[in-house]
């Protein structure tokens, strides 16, 4: 069986509890949540959870299925690569030379939000791999702290 990394998007009611349940529902199957990002939509009503998992096609399938069946859900879609824009953001506070800073802005097509004499702190969007990509890049630049956000899909 092919493992590989699958993404579910959520359509829930905006109630407590249902993300513990939705989340319940992978650990009580033994998978992991790799990462997960939630927020409410136009109606404040309605949650979209987006979750990304690691699995088998078939393993995938179950968890949807078993997510369709939770009073809260409104909605579960498996979203495919190439049908769907996917973002995720990172905070990162690196310190160092403003001048090899600059250049790593430049280069990743990031944001500086903060500017101080010892560190500065950025903002990178873009797909997972970008991200990836520009983390390994600003390791370089005496990274001391980042924050990475879920995925996000549409």
């Amino acid at each position: 069986m092919d493992v590989q990394e699958h993404t579910i998007s959520l359509l829930v009611h905006n109630k407590p509890d249902v993300l513990a349940r939705i989340a319940g529902t992978f650990s009580g199957r033994g998978y992991n949540i790799e990462n997960i990002s939630a927020n409410v939509t136009m109606n404040p009503k309605i949650t979209k959870i987006t979750i990304v998992t690691v699995g088998t096609q078939a393993t995938m399938v179950q968890v949807e299925n078993q997510l369709k069946k939770l009073v809260d859900v409104i909605q579960a879609t498996h979203m495919k690569s190439r049908e769907s824009v996917r973002r995720e953001m990172v905070l990162v506070t690196v310190g160092g030379d403003r001048e090899k800073v600059m250049k790593a802005v430049g280069e990743l097509g990031c944001r500086v939000l903060k500017e101080k004499p010892d560190h500065f702190v950025l903002e990178v969007t873009g797909s997972k791999e970008e991200i990836d990509q520009a983390l390994t890049y600003l390791e370089t630049l005496d990274m001391k702290d980042m924050s990475r956000s879920g995925m996000v899909v549409l």
